[in-house]
């Protein structure tokens, strides 16, 4: 059975893994701390590594979004036996700004728009977002950021007010995310139906997020995919 855009009005989005390549970010800035210091470790050790501490740190009492990075690239560093400062901890978090948008991103949800109010539910600060956003090119009917929540995805409250502020009944909304375990474990017990892009159909494991199981109504290998799926011609 072809899955039924027709039933939804409107979509919520993850930002980072979805429509911005944060592995290659990670990765990038991760490489330019160790660099240095003349350790090479596997790409997949140091995302699994950066999925695992990241989760902790987010699951704790909250904090903005650089310091949840910060935080996270001492624990990945302190793994391969390193002490990073405090500048280099503070260059990885800044990092976000560096971090490229996938090269479909935009024009899928340029199409996107032309069919369905869009939204996303971001696991960031408010400044941090907003660099990102701009490489999107598209304006956000709703942007709901952790800051804004003060918790980080995936605690459902993050989507508890992105429904309070769409204000429309979750089965009119469809939210699209590539970690399970950030979006759509919280998101399906929201009762939202959800669409994976799967950017990591190619390789194995989770990648920068925590192993999780789910079952979403959808799953497409990218955001052309999608776009081309839920707005034909």
């Amino acid at each position: 059975m072809m899955f039924q855009f027709g039933h939804f009005e409107a979509m919520t989005f993850d930002c980072y893994g979805t429509l911005i390549d944060w592995e290659s970010g990670i990765l990038g800035a991760l490489d330019r701390m160790l660099a240095p210091r003349r350790i090479d470790a596997p790409s997949e050790q140091l995302l699994t590594a950066f999925g695992r501490h990241e989760a902790a740190v987010e699951a704790g009492p909250y904090i903005s979004y650089r310091e949840a990075l910060a935080r996270t690239a001492r624990s990945v560093a302190a793994d391969l036996g390193i002490a990073l400062d405090e500048a280099d901890a503070e260059r990885f978090a800044t990092s976000v700004a560096e971090w490229p948008p996938f090269p479909d991103s935009a024009d899928a949800l340029a199409r996107l728009q032309t069919r369905f109010r869009l939204g996303v539910i971001t696991n960031c600060d408010d400044d941090l977002f907003a660099i990102s956003n701009a490489k999107l090119g598209v304006t956000f009917d709703w942007v709901v950021t952790a800051q804004q929540v003060r918790s980080y995805k995936p605690d459902l409250r993050n989507f508890e007010v992105a429904l309070a502020r769409i204000g429309l009944p979750p089965n009119r909304i469809l939210h699209v995310a590539q970690s399970l375990y950030h979006d759509h474990v919280p998101a399906q017990a929201m009762g939202l139906a959800t669409a994976w892009i799967d950017r990591r159909t190619d390789r194995a494991g989770f990648g920068a997020t925590p192993p999780a199981k789910a079952r979403p109504d959808l799953v497409v290998p990218d955001m052309a995919t999608f776009a081309a799926l839920a707005v034909p011609g």
